[in-house]
């Protein structure tokens, strides 16, 4: 917000914000985008109306099992009632500021640190819309969304998580190298017998894994008959 100091017969009003007419100490217009005849006995007060994003710094929160957990967020906010936003409060950014901090340790004393690890979404940004919403009315501007960026777990508590997860993972690989074993077994098992129920079969199998260049020699009617594997 800024005073304009310069007075002249016509004034603009740029897109994106409006401008607060006081007479004698009050309001008396307000100056949407476009033009306007200003008054040598009126002070003037531009209002900036566009979109602002207030980047909540770090928050540090305990959890409910007291596991302390870092969480950066951003508020994003407009300006819908200039007058309200200029007189009811210093600065009413920080008045919400403060509604979305108090809302989000709420948020995060509710939650264990099992749900803040394994969920991603598990810090409800709704909840703190909604605290925040609640003190930017009265101060004339709007909350459209509140944004969760990162929820930071102490470094101790990362190298657990994934020392689980690998061996989760190692479990899973030993697991399925012995499914794979057992089934080779079990094809082993029932090539074996379907041999011994055809033992041409098992010649026929000794013929053809015999190395190359190989003779052998097959007996036939008391015969020998000989040959190289090729």
């Amino acid at each position: 917000m800024s005073i304009l100091t310069t007075f002249s017969t016509r004034r603009s009003v740029e897109p994106g914000h409006a401008v607060l007419e006081y007479r004698g100490g009050n309001p008396a217009r307000v100056h949407r985008a476009g033009t306007y005849v200003e008054r040598a006995d009126a002070r003037y007060v531009v209002v900036d109306l566009r979109e602002r994003l207030v980047s909540v710094a770090p928050q540090e929160v305990l959890t409910a099992d007291t596991m302390s957990i870092r969480i950066t967020m951003t508020i994003r906010v407009i300006v819908v009632d200039p007058i309200a936003f200029t007189e009811r409060a210093v600065d009413p950014m920080a008045s919400i500021y403060l509604a979305a901090q108090i809302a989000l340790r709420d948020v995060c004393a509710a939650l264990g640190s099992e749900d803040v690890i394994g969920r991603g979404d598990a810090v409800d940004a709704a909840t703190i819309r909604a605290a925040a919403a609640t003190a930017a009315g009265p101060v004339g501007a709007e909350v459209l969304d509140v944004i969760v960026k990162d929820v930071i777990v102490p470094s101790e508590v990362r190298a657990a998580a994934l020392e689980v997860i690998t061996a989760k993972a190692r479990g899973l690989a030993t697991l399925e190298a012995a499914r794979a074993e057992t089934a080779a077994l079990r094809a082993l098992a029932n090539a074996g017998r379907l041999l011994d129920s055809h033992p041409a079969l098992a010649q026929l199998r000794l013929v053809q894994s015999a190395p190359y260049g190989s003779r052998i020699v097959l007996s036939v009617g008391g015969a020998e008959v000989s040959t190289d594997a090729e």
